[in-house]
Parts: structure tokens; C-alpha cells; sequence
């Protein structure tokens, strides 16, 4: 019996630990590609972690499965129907995600051919025209918010034309039911060389933005603070082996595994992965200025309740502020 006592007790330390399951919400594009990596490199396991991948077609649904508590953490472009979940005090931005930023071919501006022809040929000229989005208060929304904006028109003299989805916009341009809209480069690049439509420019290079980020709920923070950590932690991996891959682009066999790992999840061409990869600040820090003008933006387009407070959705504790 003490043999077995102590056979048992040998078998039980030899035995791993049995991982946390959590779980994120995620869509599937290359900007969620530090989760990507830090699942299939091991990154999530090391910190003790099984995540399950929840994935979603829009951003609003990735928000809403935080709060509801079908998922404990959320990755993924920041809209207005976020920020008034967060100004409830339903969410908390714990981490950086992607940016447009300059040089980098993320999103574009694109014109239908009969727009075009009409003599569209530039951002500017997006000035009093129609324009394709996939909801009201999204990125695509801001965005040409951002453009009008910087280039001095009145966004309520277009006529903005909410499409629900990105093949929807896809369709509209294409049969010239809508002037314009700015679409992801996995969808705008073979547009153009289908000569489906026209790209005018990139909103990186125009309107730099805190695009996404990571989040999750108070509650979790309150009561699960070690888990919270152990998930950054993962996710900043991710993030450096997503630098190192398409930023720094000093190791061509990280580089050629990330693009597998990438295809995998986003179930794209790696060419057309690699042609459309947007910036992600290599230490997961995310803008909270930046955050605060886009809360400032949606209140006072009513997209946004005037409760919400900018500093009351950030924790900088897990991953500092650029700024």
C-alpha cells in the first residue's frame, strides 16, 4: 500500500498542471494575428492558459460577447457602439491592437468606375458624395469622419449608406450604387486589379488612428486579476513575434511561419495577407489621447452618450500608454 501511496504521488508531480480555459471573441483578419501567434506558438499555454477562439463576423459582436460573458476577453476594431458599452462600465482597454498608420496598406479609399469617370480621383474629392460603410458609428464610419475632417468638407452633406457587411459594400461599388467607400486591402487590392474600382489613397498615410485593441470586462479584472495578467503577457508575445515577422522582417523563417499561422486562422491567400498587414506598436501599447478623440468624435455626432468618460475606459496597468 505505501508503494502505491508513493507510485501515486510520483505519477500526480509528474503529471502538468491543468490549464485555465478563458476564452476571446476575435474576427477573422490579420489584425487579430498576435492572438493567432500566440495560440499556435505556445505563448498562451506557456502562461498556463487554454483560450478558445470565439470568432465573429463584425466588431459589435465581439464588444457584446464580453459583456454578456460568452467570452472573458475581446480583440478588434473600435467602434461607437463599444464605447457606449465601456461607458457603462461594461469594458476595459487593457492593450494595444492595430493602427493606421503611414506606410502601411491597411485600409483603402476606393471609387466606383462611375465615379471615376465623373472625376473622383482623390480623397478629397470624396467631398458631397455617397459613401459605402457596413453600419452606423463603425470604423468605416470614422474613418471617412477622419478624412472629411482633415480635408475640410462637411461629412453630413454626403450621403452615407450603411451596407451591413464588407461583400455588401463590395457589391454597391462595384455596380456604382455607391460613390466610395474604404474597404480592408485583402478585399481593395484585387478590386482594383479586377478593375472593379479604383483605389485613391490609403487612410494611414491620411488619417492615423488607434484602430483596435484588447479588452475585457471590470469583473474579470476585480476577480480574476492573475488570469488578466497571464493573458497580456501571452498577448505581448504575440505581439513581438508578429514585429519581428512583418515589422522588424529580420528572421524570413518567423516571417514564413507567421504567414502560415496567419492563413490558418484568416483562411486567406498569404499573398493577400502579406499585401495588407496593418501596424501594431511592438509592445502592445495602445494611444489613450487618441482613444479620447474618438470618444470626443462620436459624442458629438450622438453616436456616443455624453456620460461616457474616455479616462474611465483604459487601464494602463498591464500595458502602458503611448501617450
Amino acid at each position: 500500500m505505501k508503494l502505491l501511496s508513493i507510485a501515486a504521488a510520483v505519477a500526480l508531480l509528474a503529471t502538468p498542471a491543468m490549464a485555465e480555459k478563458t476564452s476571446l471573441s476575435v474576427l477573422k483578419l490579420a489584425s487579430s494575428g498576435p492572438v493567432f501567434l500566440a495560440q499556435d506558438l505556445g505563448h498562451f499555454a506557456a502562461e498556463g492558459l487554454e483560450v478558445e477562439l470565439k470568432f465573429f463576423a463584425a466588431a459589435q459582436p465581439v464588444a457584446v460577447a464580453v459583456v454578456s460573458g460568452d467570452a472573458e476577453f475581446g480583440v478588434t476594431g473600435l467602434t461607437a457602439g463599444f464605447y457606449n458599452l465601456a461607458g457603462k462600465g461594461a469594458l476595459k482597454i487593457i492593450a494595444g491592437q492595430s493602427r493606421e498608420q503611414p506606410g502601411y496598406k491597411l485600409s483603402a479609399y476606393m471609387v466606383s468606375n462611375k465615379a471615376w469617370e465623373a472625376g473622383v480621383r482623390s480623397p478629397a474629392d470624396f467631398a458631397g458624395r455617397s459613401f459605402g460603410m457596413t453600419q452606423v458609428g463603425s470604423t468605416f464610419h470614422y474613418m471617412v469622419g477622419l478624412l472629411a475632417e482633415k480635408r475640410g468638407f462637411d461629412v453630413a452633406k454626403m450621403r452615407l449608406v450603411p451596407l451591413q457587411s464588407i461583400p455588401n459594400m463590395v457589391s454597391a461599388l462595384q455596380g456604382g450604387q455607391v460613390d466610395t467607400a474604404i474597404l480592408p486591402s485583402t478585399v481593395a487590392v484585387p478590386m482594383a486589379d479586377r478593375n472593379d474600382a479604383k483605389i485613391v489613397g490609403w487612410a494611414g498615410d491620411e488619417t492615423p488612428w488607434q484602430l483596435g485593441a484588447l479588452f475585457t470586462s471590470p469583473k474579470m479584472i476585480d476577480t480574476k486579476r492573475a488570469t488578466v495578467e497571464r493573458f497580456v503577457r501571452a498577448y505581448k508575445k504575440g505581439v513581438a513575434a508578429y514585429d519581428l515577422a512583418f515589422q522588424k522582417k529580420t528572421d524570413q523563417a518567423a516571417t514564413d511561419k507567421a504567414l502560415d499561422i496567419l492563413a490558418k486562422y484568416t483562411e486567406q491567400q498569404k499573398g493577400a495577407i502579406a499585401a495588407g498587414l496593418p501596424y501594431i506598436e511592438p509592445e502592445a501599447r495602445f494611444s489613450a489621447k487618441d482613444i479620447a478623440k474618438q470618444v470626443a468624435y462620436w459624442q458629438a455626432q450622438k453616436q456616443a452618450d455624453a456620460s461616457v468618460d474616455a479616462k474611465e475606459i483604459v487601464v494602463t496597468t498591464f500595458v502602458p500608454s503611448l501617450d
